[in-house]
């Protein structure tokens, strides 16, 4: 390629060649307009940001099965496209290699901690709710019907939307006899 063919590539000579105002096509290199978003043909889920309560919207873009992207949301009402430091490192809350992906468990009196399944610390859990419930559970007290627990609470994240807090109320007042309940938003 000569040297004169070679100059008039150069977006500053199109420009002044065409009298653009070198803010469109004339002012990129070949490179620069063959370039495409990370997130093109991905597929994209609504989410809200994890971390303080504020509930900012997130767009959460993925390809075949993979976590392409994660931006603000703009058509979310609360921060209309904005993200603060954390809210933008949630892609690398997802995909850091030091994230842990399994569930550390550590007995009582364990010295070590150990590895289980998701599932198995989840029945765990619901196996040790079940049975506080039963130790503690009031069905009565001075002959008045009571039917309640007072060695489980329940704190609600700011981010849980009143319907999901009617429901959470409803299962642990009404399914579990649970009376300490309270949220976030109110702390």
């Amino acid at each position: 390629m000569s040297f004169k063919s070679l100059l008039s590539q150069w977006p500053l000579i199109q420009q002044l060649k065409t009298g653009a105002r070198g803010t469109g096509l004339e002012v990129m290199t070949e490179r620069t307009r063959n370039l495409r978003p990370k997130n093109e043909g991905a597929e994209v889920a609504r989410s809200i940001c994890p971390y303080c309560g504020v509930g900012c919207g997130q767009l959460v873009f993925h390809k075949e099965g993979k976590l392409v992207s994660i931006e603000g949301d703009p058509q979310s009402p609360i921060s209309r496209g904005h993200l603060c430091p954390k809210g933008a490192d949630t892609f690398e809350l997802h995909t850091h290699p030091g994230r842990l992906k399994k569930v550390k468990y550590r007995a009582p009196y364990a010295r070590e901690w150990t590895e289980i399944d998701l599932e198995e610390a989840m029945d765990m859990v619901a196996a040790r709710m079940w049975d506080t419930r039963n130790r503690t559970f009031q069905e009565q007290k001075d002959g008045q019907c009571l039917m309640q627990t007072t060695a489980m609470a329940h704190l609600g994240g700011a981010t849980l939307d009143n319907e999901e807090n009617y429901l959470i109320k409803k299962l642990f007042t009404a399914g579990l006899g649970m009376v300490c309940l309270s949220n976030q938003a109110r702390i």
